[in-house]
Order: C-alpha cells, then sequence, then structure tokens
C-alpha cells in the first residue's frame, strides 16, 4: 500500500494561502500550493495533506457546503488543478474529512433555524425545542464539545450517513484524491467508521483513511474494515518531552510499548502517523529550549515506526504557539518555504526513509538506552538498519553487539565499521543499514 511507505507534508490552507481573512471572490489562492511543489520533490515528500478546503463559516471545520471549495481559497477547478499537478509530480493528496460536525450555515441546519419543528432535517442534529443556547435560536443542539459555531451532525442517521458518502465520491470523481483525514475520528461511531471504510474501499484502489486520535487504544479503530492509520500522539509527546527534559527513556518507553516484541505490544505491524507539529499543537521549535535538538529529534521521527509527516515551515524550525486561546500562530500565511541546514538534514532523513523497506516496514527492537542516547533495529526479511541517536553535546561511545561488522549509513552514505565500537557525535542521527 502506497502510505505505508509515504512521506507526508501537511499544510493548513486557509492558513498558508493567507485566506483566512480573504474576500470571497474566488481567487485562487490555494494555487500557491502549487508553487511549493519543488521544494516539497526536493525535501523528499511523496503525498500531501490538504486541511479544510470547502466552504465554511470561519476556519475550515465549521463547514457550509461540503461540495464547494470555498471562495477564499479559489474554485473547484483551482483544487483540481493544484491535486493534478501534485500527482504529475508523483505526490498522493488527501483532503480532510469533517463529518462529525458541521458550521451554523451548513445548509440543513440553516433550515432548522428557519422552519424549526417543520423541517425535514431536524433529525439530521441532536435537539431540544425546548431549550436554548448562546446564539438564541430558541432551541438547544449539540455542538461539538461546548462549542456551538459547531453543529454536531446525527450520524445514527442513514440519510446523513448517505450524504457524507456522496460527498467522498463527489470528491474523488471531481478532484481524484486519495484519501481523508477524519477530523476527530474519537467521535465517529464504529458504524459509520466501517461503513465508509466499505464504500471507499470500493470507490478507489488503496484509497487511505487516516484518523484524528488524540488517546487512548488506537486499536479501536484502526484495522480490518475499520481505518487505516491514525495520529500518533502520544509518540509525539513523548518526542518533544523526551529532549525537552533530556530523559530519552520516555520515548523510548512509547516506542517499545507500540511496537516492540513483547506480548502485551499494542500496535506492532501498524503504521501509525508521526508528526512534531501540525495545526493544533505548539510547534515543536517552540517548546525546545535548544533548538540543536531538533535534528536528532527530526532524525528519532524518521526512523521510528510510522508513516512521518512534516507540517508546513517545521523543516526549516518555524516557530509558533498558541496565545489566549487563538491558533493563528500556528496556522500562517508563508508565501514561499525557506531552506537551510536544518532543511538539509530532514530531507536526508525523509529519503533514507522513503527508500528503506526496513524504515518503513520493519519490525521494532530496543538496543542501547540511555537518557541522552538511544539505539533500536528496524528489521524485514529484507533489510536491517540500526537508528542510533545521540540528544546531547557530547560524544558517546557506544560498545553493543551489532550483529554484523560493517554498514552503510542511509543518511550520508559513509561507510561504518562496528569493529570499534560506534562513536555517536553531539546531536546526531545514523541509520546505520547493516550487512546481511
Amino acid at each position: 500500500m502506497w502510505y505505508n511507505n509515504a512521506v507526508f507534508y501537511q499544510f493548513y490552507p486557509l492558513g498558508a494561502c493567507g485566506a483566512l481573512d480573504a474576500p470571497r471572490d474566488g481567487s485562487p489562492r490555494i494555487l500557491r500550493i502549487r508553487d511549493w511543489l519543488p521544494h516539497l520533490k526536493q525535501l523528499g515528500i511523496t503525498a500531501l495533506y490538504l486541511g479544510p478546503v470547502f466552504q465554511s463559516d470561519f476556519h475550515g471545520y465549521d463547514t457550509e457546503d461540503f461540495g464547494t471549495v470555498d471562495a477564499r481559497l479559489g474554485t473547484d477547478g483551482d483544487l483540481r488543478e493544484l491535486v493534478a499537478a501534485c500527482h504529475d509530480q508523483g505526490i498522493r493528496v488527501i483532503l480532510d474529512g469533517v463529518f462529525n460536525h458541521v458550521g451554523r450555515n451548513f445548509g440543513p441546519f440553516r433550515d432548522v433555524r428557519e422552519k424549526r419543528q417543520n423541517s425535514r432535517y431536524c433529525s439530521w442534529f441532536h435537539l431540544n425545542f425546548e431549550g436554548n443556547t448562546g446564539y438564541n435560536d430558541g432551541f438547544w443542539y449539540e455542538g461539538w464539545e461546548g462549542h456551538y459555531e459547531l453543529v454536531r451532525l446525527n450520524l445514527e442517521n442513514p440519510e446523513v450517513r448517505s450524504y457524507l458518502r456522496d460527498q467522498v465520491k463527489s470528491w474523488v470523481e471531481k478532484y481524484d484524491i486519495d484519501g481523508l483525514r477524519l477530523d476527530v475520528a474519537y467521535l465517529l461511531p464504529d458504524y459509520f467508521l466501517r461503513e465508509l471504510r466499505s464504500f471507499t474501499d470500493g470507490l478507489k484502489p488503496e484509497f487511505f483513511l487516516l484518523g484524528e486520535i488524540l488517546g487512548g487504544d488506537y486499536n479501536r479503530l484502526i484495522g480490518d474494515g475499520l481505518l487505516h492509520s491514525c495520529t500518533n500522539y502520544e509518540c509525539r509527546k513523548g518526542l518533544y518531552s523526551s529532549f525537552q527534559s533530556m530523559n530519552l527513556f520516555e520515548i523510548g518507553y512509547s516506542l517499545n510499548r507500540q511496537f516492540g516484541n513483547d506480548p502485551w505490544t499494542l500496535y506492532r505491524g501498524k503504521h501509525l502517523l508521526c508528526f512534531a507539529d501540525n495545526h493544533d499543537v505548539d510547534r515543536v521549535a517552540s517548546l525546545l529550549s535548544n533548538r540543536d535538538q531538533l535534528v536528532p529529534l527530526y532524525g528519532l521521527m524518521f526512523g521510528m515506526p510510522g508513516i512521518p509527516c512534516l507540517y508546513y515551515g517545521s523543516e526549516w524550525g518555524l516557530e509558533g504557539m498558541r496565545s489566549e486561546g487563538s491558533d493563528r500562530a500556528l496556522r500562517p500565511d508563508i508565501e514561499k518555504p525557506e531552506w537551510n541546514n536544518l532543511t538539509d538534514k530532514i530531507a536526508a532523513f525523509a529519503q533514507a526513509h522513503a527508500g528503506s523497506d526496513a524504515l518503513c516496514n520493519g519490525s521494532y527492537r530496543q538496543v542501547l538506552q540511555t537518557n541522552r542516547q538511544l539505539i533500536f533495529e528496524r528489521k524485514t526479511e529484507q533489510e536491517r538498519v540500526l537508528v542510533a541517536v545521540n540528544a546531547c553535546d557530547e560524544t558517546y561511545h557506544a560498545d553493543f553487539d551489532a550483529g554484523c561488522g560493517m554498514a552503510e549509513d542511509l543518511v550520508d552514505g559513509t561507510t561504518h565499521d562496528f569493529g570499534a565500537g560506534s562513536d555517536l557525535e553531539p546531536y546526531c542521527v545514523h541509520y546505520w543499514k547493516c550487512e546481511k
């Protein structure tokens, strides 16, 4: 499956294309992303995840119309042109599927506000005509986690589920997309996910379903008949806090718990989405007090089990943190990409990952663990790679049984001799492809 070997790149288009506060004039702002394609190819990206692109009240997750591209971003033709340009470069494209809730200006909900109990769409939502909300519509409705600008859909209604499947079908037919990232998948009922998986399996070969899951047991929503993958928030937290506290035992514990060889291992053989940043969390470059740790952090991320994903700007160390409840600093307007020494390193990690069967699909076995160093093995029948990470500013001499004498470093192409031990220079990452 293409997605198991992919390197993803995420855009939040309304922010990245300067469209959040733009007029709804149909200007092709989304095509700014097309201008990034040479950068993405050089970086080693093989798949693009686009945040919300359909007509919405404001931030994209408050959908007004699932069938029309947001006029602040452009037209349906502009999105079709962008996806085609990506495909021409060998880059797959998935969109955000926001199916748990809609905006207050979603057509069926507007009909309810106008006709109240006489609306044919009352059963599309969770309503109580004896209550009210802060919007003073004269009735209560369920909002997403108490946010009443986000009206929760009633997915128990077969008509709603059929409507959403029709939208997905139209997106494949109109834009030729390759998958969906399901917003707040942890709130989507099991029967909805099973119906969607069965439907999309027949819609397009290898159509990818990725779920946003914040915590709990990921096996609840991924597996046969369910989602193909989900967001690995546990390891995202482990990545930045392990480096910030100089305690790699945290990420080592999570990786072993999720992918190791113990009988209780949770996700061995599964491909979860691994990331350091996205549109909802503070950027890791702002969380770390020592920016030199960005290289080993990303090296570990691209070496660990999973499908790596970069968030736009992270590859050159862009900073950004929430302020006063606003996400705007996490979703900036960026006209052109940048390239620096960190980008060089991340490109090398991305390309090594994409070209390695072991790094894409291999098992996980911990080889050496200290507070500041971590070495682990990724292995398939075709290939064995040792990933070595040093998080600190001092050289570390590592003695361990490599199981062979020589290796090629997939990061820089150099030859490594294990015979005299292995020196890990400050803030380094090595992907040692071992002799068979």
